[in-house]
Formats: C-alpha cells, structure tokens, sequence
C-alpha cells in the first residue's frame, strides 16, 4: 500500500474566510516503508498572512513573495497524492483548505475523490482516551525525537507524523531493552524505528497436545471465574 504522510501551513484558520494554503509537505512510504520520495513546496497566497500564523510557523509574506501559487503547483501535487491513503493529523482542518484551494482554481478534484484519507488523531484518541494527542505529546510518548522542531513545518512534521504514525499503529518499531538501548537522560528506554523485513520470523503451530493442554486449561479458567474466558468467547465469536 502506498501511502502519503502530508502536513500544511496556511495564512490562517479558516479557508471560508479567504485564508489559503503557503507550504505543503508529504513524504511517503510504501507497505509502511519511507521510501525517501518527498513532496514539498512553499506557496504565495492571495492575501496577507495573520501574524499569529507567522508566530507558529515563521514563514512570512516576504519570503512567500517569489513562489508559485497554488494553481501552478495543483496538477503536480494532485498527481503525487492521486490513489495513495493520506495520513494527517487532525485532517479535517488540511482537506477543507486543499478541497477550498482545489475549488478556488477550477479543479474538479476533491481529497476523498483522490485518496483514502486517515486522521491520525482520531487513531492517537482512540489508542490514549483521554489524554494529549497533539504531535509533540506523541513523540513525547513513544520517545521520538522532535528537538529539532522549534516551529511548526509541512515537511518536517510530515516527517515526524510518519514516525509517529508507524509507532501507533505499531509497525516499524523496536524497543530496545538491552544494554545497547538508546535511553534518554531520565533512564527511559526510546522506541527506535527499523526497517521492515529485516527479520525473517518462523511462524510455529502449535501440536495437537499443545492444543488439547490450551483448552484444558481454558476450561480450569471458566471454572475458577465462574464464566467463559476472553479466549473462549473470541473463538465462540469466530
């Protein structure tokens, strides 16, 4: 499956308000592999960037004023992103400024037409109900590094959501206890991401005793609780 990490910046909050995107970043990966292929532009809007917008991204209109608009980037972004699942935090907020942008400029297109898209954030709440899901909380969470990142970015935080993404939905990852393992300097062990494919697992079955002694012992369990085990409703179920 191919899939396409994306992030945006924009001028500010609301598209219906004329706010447009300026920067889109997307890195992708391929059965949840980076494959070093990136997508990455800065984009002139059409109108003035709000200045709380600057304060969290630090991109400005001076430097915004000799790059492409939207329109002249729309085919090539359109074919990048064109059949792949699009993972993007909080992705209500990016598809209603790309979906406004592609309106704006006479394409037909629209995101869910393209794409499968997953909002990683709604994946992080299911996983930690509850608590901080923002992407700093995340690497904060599964010890990924991010203290590069002093401002918000398209590319970079595409970057970082991959590594992210992989981690909460548990691919790509592992997590060193040895005596080689990377700890922080308050003695947590860091999850590191590896590459996929490199070990080579054998899948063992088990024996007919091994089977016979397994439902033995679920059936020890049912009496002791007084009720079918988890595993004997799993199998009821299936």
């Amino acid at each position: 499956m191919r899939q396409i990490v994306l992030d945006t910046e924009t001028t500010g909050l609301e598209p219906a308000e004329g706010h447009n995107i300026i920067e889109i970043g997307c890195v992708e990966m391929i059965g949840r592999k980076l494959t070093g292929r990136t997508y990455h532009r800065y984009i002139k809007p059409d109108r003035q960037i709000d200045q709380e917008a600057i304060e969290v991204h630090g991109i400005t209109n001076e430097f915004l004023e000799d790059k492409p608009r939207f329109v002249e980037v729309m085919h090539e972004f359109i074919e990048f992103i064109r059949g792949a699942e699009l993972i993007i935090h909080n992705a209500a907020f990016d598809v209603g400024f790309i979906d406004t942008e592609f309106e704006r400029n006479g394409s037909p297109e629209r995101v869910k037409s393209l794409c499968r898209v997953t909002d990683s954030l709604m994946v992080a709440r299911r996983k930690h109900p509850g608590q901080k899901n923002n992407l700093d909380a995340l690497c904060k969470r599964y010890g990924i590094d991010n203290s590069h990142r002093e401002l918000h970015g398209a590319l970079l935080d595409s970057e970082i959501l991959a590594d992210v993404y992989l981690a909460l939905t548990g691919g790509q990852l592992k997590l060193d206890t040895g005596e080689d393992s990377e700890q922080d300097d308050g003695g947590e062990t860091r999850i590191r991401r590896i590459e996929a494919g490199q070990y080579n697992l054998r899948v063992v079955e088990p024996s007919p005793e091994e089977q016979d002694a397994h439902q033995a012992f679920l059936a020890l369990l049912a009496k002791k609780s007084g009720g079918p085990s988890l595993w004997q409703q799993l199998e009821e179920e299936g």
